[in-house]
């Protein structure tokens, strides 16, 4: 995908002008590049350091503080770790846990012990939660000091799981993969093995843990409807937008699930994909396809933000009036690899948990590659479509760069570059003169 800023204009056959189309420019689409802030793809490791002298050994879930501090679970190696910016720089460092060393002990620092932690989750007091997929448990890990702080504040470690719910030890998870805090602290959680979405509220200094989607089976479902009447097949991610929805991703069932609460129920709906029907296209509602996608975010405008796993690529969901529209917004859809770029120039191996900052900032598990990526939007100038005495089309622009402008006849098809080809203009030139056209013409400036 391409940054697409495009002005018409409008001309008769034989080049006379009858009007410039009002308004100036317009945004087609806003694409982000992607670059790799820490770690080298394929060299796994565990190493603390800085950008590429980092090492992961699975990334699985990220999330970023107020402070833009990005936290990674780094699953295979029982690990929490933090990258922190400075200045361009990244430096990772392990926070919670020792690599290697796998198990359900609380503590502080390297004390403590995990067992594959898949995901993460920050609140507004810099506390993080973790959903300690393989003990069946969520901790909580609250800075103090230089130090970090973890205990577990719902479940006992098993390797088996349940479902109960209670309060603390009492409640029960079974492959707990995803979860999202909200301002008031309570906790959601995708209880994948289980086919439920759970809710964690504290109450004084306890936590009670409730059903609020689906009901405890090993067999998936894909029903909408409201509480234990919706089903999912093993959901693996969950977001909150601005007003208190949830979104999930329903991995098998490759869709994305609304969950909003009416009243003191929940009701789920799906926005977005198609059940037991994988793919890659983009479109509105029900025609998007996705491949199994794990995390999801949601911006500040609440658009949602899915990683497709086995699609390789970092999918768009945005609400336009009652309904959905999903984009690739980076990857190439079967081709998995580790090349920074924008768009389909992008390319991942098997991303999971992704997150955003209020800058709208992604940052991405690139988990087969085993490093962090972060996705930036990409700005180009502004186009002024002015004619010459000749009646020739003078496109130009106000800052010096290196872009593409492309023409196009008809919006309605994907023929850019059709009229002339593309043109590519180098620092220092920022103006292109075209022979007048003998119909509509359309113009844009990528990067």
């Amino acid at each position: 995908m391409k940054t697409m800023l495009q002005r018409p204009i409008a001309l008769v056959t034989g080049g006379c002008l009858v009007a410039a189309a009002a308004g100036g420019q317009s945004s087609y689409a806003t694409p982000e590049t992607f670059i790799t802030i820490a770690g080298t793809a394929k060299l796994s490791g565990s190493a603390d350091g800085t950008n590429g002298g980092a090492q992961f050994t699975w990334p699985e879930g990220v999330a970023v503080d107020a402070h833009g501090n990005v936290f990674v679970a780094d699953d295979f190696a029982n690990t929490i770790r933090k990258a922190a910016p400075a200045g361009t720089n990244w430096v990772v460092t392990t926070i919670a846990g020792t690599a290697g060393n796998y198990g359900s002990a609380n503590g502080t620092n390297g004390v403590a012990q995990f067992d594959e932690p898949v995901a993460l989750a920050v609140d507004i007091h810099s506390n993080l939660f973790i959903a300690d997929f393989g003990n069946n448990i969520i901790r909580k890990i609250t800075p103090l000091g230089t130090n970090w702080v973890v205990k577990t504040i719902a479940g006992t470690a098993n390797s088996v799981g349940g479902s109960a719910d209670g309060t603390n030890g009492f409640a029960q998870f079974n492959g707990p993969t995803a979860l999202a805090v909200d301002t008031h602290s309570n906790l959601f959680v995708t209880d994948s093995f289980n086919n439920t979405l759970r809710k964690i509220s504290p109450v004084g200094t306890n936590w009670v843990v409730t059903t609020i989607a689906g009901t405890a089976s090993s067999v998936g479902g894909s029903a909408d409807g409201t509480n234990g009447a919706a089903q999912f097949d093993q959901p693996s991610g969950v977001a909150l937008d601005s007003s208190g929805n949830l979104f999930l991703t329903d991995t098998i069932n490759s869709t994305i699930r609304r969950i909003t609460l009416a009243g003191t129920n929940w009701v789920v709906t799906t926005i977005a994909g198609r059940t037991e029907s994988s793919g890659s296209t983009d479109g509105t509602n029900l025609v998007a396809q996705f491949d199994e996608p794990s995390g999801i975010t949601v911006d500040s405008a609440d658009n949602l933000y899915v990683a497709d796993t086995f699609n390789d690529t970092i999918r768009k969901v945005s609400p336009t009036g009652a309904n959905w529209v999903t984009t690739t917004l980076a990857g190439a859809p079967g081709q998995p690899g580790s090349s920074d770029g924008t768009g389909a120039n992008a390319h991942f191996n098997s991303p999971n948990g992704l997150t955003v900052d209020g800058a709208g900032n992604l940052y991405v598990a690139d988990t087969g590659n085993g490093t962090l990526r972060k996705g930036q939007l990409v700005t180009v100038p502004n186009l002024t479509i002015s004619f010459t005495v000749a009646r020739s089309v003078l496109v130009s622009w106000p800052n010096l760069g290196s872009y593409t402008l492309q023409t196009n006849q008809n919006l309605a098809a994907a023929t850019w570059a059709g009229y002339g080809g593309s043109i590519t203009t180098a620092s220092g030139s920022n103006q292109v003169t075209l022979p007048s056209p003998s119909g509509n013409l359309f113009f844009r400036l990528t990067h």
